[in-house]
Formats: structure tokens, sequence, C-alpha cells
């Protein structure tokens, strides 16, 4: 049933059905948890938890976003994300931490009131954050085998944890936030010093990054797994069980600084997590601007072999240089254009980081596929995006020459090579001289409307030929009565054939 062409195996390979019943999966906990809340806070507690737990959350995903712009990853993985974290792992964690509670009053003597609170200090201290941290990183796990295009490297996993925490931590603060304002109800406390406004104020004010900075030490150990070679598979295992203790350490950390008292848990919180917090924006911050060199560096490849023009590697490896495209397509040719020149952003990207896992040995298969899918797509918008990013490189610094990453050994797959001339400068029918007339966005590019030919694929692997090699002289474009030279000696010989 579970060979090639059995019943089990179609039901598992069909995506749709696969989709559905993970819908309907999280559907059913959601469900679940909120007749579970509801139940603990009443009607009317249940809608003011929900009204203060959802402020943070639009920030909290921003910011997130906003790491995520080199590479950002499809609404869909983030939703399933915040999906899970909101409902699968909450209902996970409610249901163990209940059992676990239950068993460490039968453990402990709780007849006493100081037996009672040593229960509920080792459940929330060493039982919850081994819960809850492993019902959180089952998302990045999925994630990480299912999605595994979508996942490249630290900041993708940083992303996706902190995402699903997000969803955790709104579902944890609507429960929290309803028993308080409960709890205020029924002793009386209003205003500024109630409860539900201290609850807030620790929850959502000191700490709406709490739960996301656990859970992405996970996602760290699965970025690192995800930008490992191929051949290292003690790395790829073992980083990201290490990482997912260090988030449980943390978290009982945190859990057990409640128990400290006021200055207790504020010397925990200054000496201990803002430190944190701070060394993990700067190892996301760092990681997102090697993303960034990794674009240029990779990118300089299909360049050469006459794919981009000389600018463009430069300005996609520059998030302000991306901007000044956006903007000045969508002033000359509207928001179409910026659309166009998003998407070919989008497609450039995503060939870099398919290049660099193909140098890594993890780029499947499906490599020349992929690759070529992306060529196309990027050839369809190149008249709109080439010129806008032209422009916008020069805003960029020209960065210090870099030795070029060499392949894993014996991992490399035998894709196809994009080889061949465009025709004229880089095929596009345009001069990219800086300061020319009769430029379609008036800063200078003497822009044309033909193109030449799209540039043709050749084994990855083929040898150059033998011999004198005698330089093809590039012909001029059809519209134009002055040939143009082009400045890269293409054809046998070429760069493209010393790749």
């Amino acid at each position: 049933m579970w060979g090639p062409g059995g019943r089990l195996a179609r039901v598992w390979h069909n995506k749709a059905l696969r989709a559905t019943a993970l819908a309907g999966l999280l559907s059913l906990s959601g469900l679940i948890i909120l007749a579970l809340v509801r139940e603990q806070t009443g009607t009317k507690g249940f809608l003011v938890g929900l009204g203060l737990a959802v402020l943070p959350v639009p920030l909290i995903i921003a910011v997130f976003r906003w790491l995520d712009r080199v590479d950002p990853k499809p609404w869909r993985n983030l939703v399933f994300a915040f999906a899970w974290g909101a409902c699968a792992a909450t209902l996970v964690a409610l249901i163990a931490n209940g059992f676990a509670t239950e068993w460490l009053m039968t453990t402990v003597d709780s007849s006493s009131p100081i037996g009672q609170a040593d229960a509920d200090t080792w459940g929330a201290t060493f039982i919850a954050p081994f819960v809850e941290e492993s019902a959180k990183a089952a998302a990045v796990l999925l994630l990480f085998l299912f999605r595994r295009r979508d996942f490249n490297g630290l900041v993708d996993g940083v992303v996706v944890a902190g995402i699903t925490a997000t969803g955790f931590a709104f579902t944890e603060n609507i429960l929290y936030l309803g028993s308080a304002f409960v709890s205020d109800q029924t002793l009386g406390y209003s205003g500024i010093r109630s409860t539900t406004a201290a609850t807030f104020f620790i929850r959502a004010v000191m700490s709406p990054f709490a739960h996301p900075l656990f859970t992405a030490m996970t996602g760290v150990g699965f970025g690192i797994a995800a930008a490992a070679a191929r051949h290292q598979r003690v790395r790829r295992v073992l980083i990201p069980i290490a990482m997912l203790l260090t988030a449980m350490v943390l978290h009982g950390v945190w859990n057990g600084s409640a128990t400290l008292g006021g200055y207790g848990f504020l010397i925990v919180y200054a000496l201990f997590m803002v430190p944190m917090f701070g060394l993990l924006t700067w190892l996301t911050l760092w990681s997102r601007t090697k993303e960034l060199r990794t674009i240029r560096e990779q990118l300089a490849a299909y360049q050469a072999a006459g794919w981009f023009t000389p600018p463009e590697p430069l300005a996609l490896s520059s998030m302000r240089a991306r901007g000044i495209a956006r903007d000045l397509a969508r002033r000359t040719h509207g928001a179409a254009a910026a659309r166009t020149v998003s998407e070919y952003t989008a497609f450039a990207t995503s060939l870099a980081f398919l290049r660099r896992r193909a140098y890594r040995g993890t780029a499947g298969p499906d490599f020349t596929t992929r690759e070529r899918e992306l060529l196309d797509r990027l050839w369809e918008r190149r008249e709109t995006a080439q010129p806008a990013l032209a422009h916008a490189a020069l805003s960029v610094p020209l960065p210090r020459p870099r030795q070029a990453p060499r392949p894993a050994p014996g991992t490399m797959p035998a894709p196809f090579w994009p080889a061949g001339p465009y025709g004229d400068d880089y095929g596009t029918g345009q001069s990219y001289g800086y300061g020319g007339p009769g430029s379609g966005y008036g800063y200078g590019y003497a822009a044309q409307p033909q193109y030449g030919a799209q540039p043709t694929y050749a084994p990855w692997g083929a040898p150059p030929p033998q011999g004198p090699q005698q330089p093809r002289t590039p012909q001029p474009p059809a519209n134009s009565a002055t040939p143009h030279t082009s400045p890269v000696p293409y054809g046998p010989g070429g760069p493209e054939s010393r790749l």
C-alpha cells in the first residue's frame, strides 16, 4: 500500500488532500481552543482578552516581515505558522500542561499553600518550557521538511519561528487577560491599578517578543541546518536539537524569574532577556546582510553569461537600490511597472539562492527545471525592470572584491548553464551608458524597444573547445544603424565557458 503506485502513497502525495487535512486539523484545534478559553474566562472576559491580545500582533508581524524583506516568504507559509502557534501548539500545551499539573499535585504535598506553590513553580519552570517549545518547533520542522524551497537560511528560520510564537502568545494572552478581567470584576478593581492593566503591561508592553525570542532560537538552529551542505549531516541534525534545548532553557529562566519577586524579575529582564534579544537582532541583521552579498556574488555568474546587465547584481544586492528602482518605475510607468520590478527582484533573489543551494549540494534533482523557469520569468520582465535597476545601481557603492565561493565537493548536480551572447549590448537593443539621451525613464538610458534573442543553454560541465579560439564579433541590432560593441567577449572561450 505504501509502495510506488500504492493507495496510501497516492493519498500522501496528493498536495490538495494534505492541505485540506491540515486546514481541517487547525480549524478543529481552533474551535477547541475557543471553547476552552471561553469556558475559563466567560464570554465577556474572552472578548476583552481578545481585544487586548490583538493589539501587539500587527507590530510584531510587521517587524518579522521587515526582517524578511530580502526574500519574502509566501503568505501561506506565514499564515500556517501563525495558525499552528495560535491553535495546534496552544491546544497541545494546554492539554500537556494540564496532565503535568495533575501529576505534580499527586507527587508534591499540595495540602499546604507551600506545596501548591512548589507544584506551580516546577510546572512553569521545567514542564511548560519543554511542552510549549516542542509544540511550536513542530511548525518550523514541518515547513523545513515540506517547504524546503522557501527555507534558505537563518533569517527564514527566525521569521517562521517568530510568527509561530506570535500566534502562540496571542492565544495565551487572551487566556491571561480574560482571566485577569474576570478577577477584577470579582474583586471590584478597575483602571490602571487593576490586574488586567498590570497583565497587559507585562505581556504586551514589556515583553511582547518573549515567546518569539525563545522560539527564534529553534529557528536559528533550523536556519543553520538549511544553510549547511549536504555532506554535513551531523550539523544538520544536532544543531536544531541544541537550539531547541536553548529555547527551552531561555523559556524556563523567564518563567522562573516570576518566582523571584519584583526586583528579581527586573534583574533577569534587564541583564539576561534584553541582551539576548539584542544579540538575536544583531545576528538576524548580519545574516540578512550576508544574504544580500550572496545575491550579488551568485548573480554575477549569470550576468557574465548574458542574462543580466552589469549594474543589476549590484542593485539587487541593496535594499535601498531596490526601493529606488520600484519608485522610479512607479513614477514613470505606473503601479503595474512597480509590481513588475518587484516580481523581477523576487525571481532574481530566488535564482541566486537556488544557485547557492546547488553549490552546497542541496538544490535537488529539479534544479535545471527551476533554474530555467526563473530565467524565463526574468526574461519576460526585463524591459521594465532592467533600466530602473541600472539607474538604482548608481546609489550603491562598489563592493570590495571577494573570493568566489566554491561548491561542496562531489555534490554539484548536472544542470544546464545559460551561454551565448545577446547579439549587442547584452541583447537588449539599448545602451546602458549613464547620461545618454533618449531614455524611456528620463535618466539617460538610450532604451530601444527591440530586444535580442533569449540566451541559450549549454551543459554546465561541458569543457571549452580546444585550440586557439576566434572571438565572435557581436552583430548590430536590427533597429540601429550604428553597431554596438559588447564589453564582454562572449562566444567560445568567453567567461561562460570558464565557469
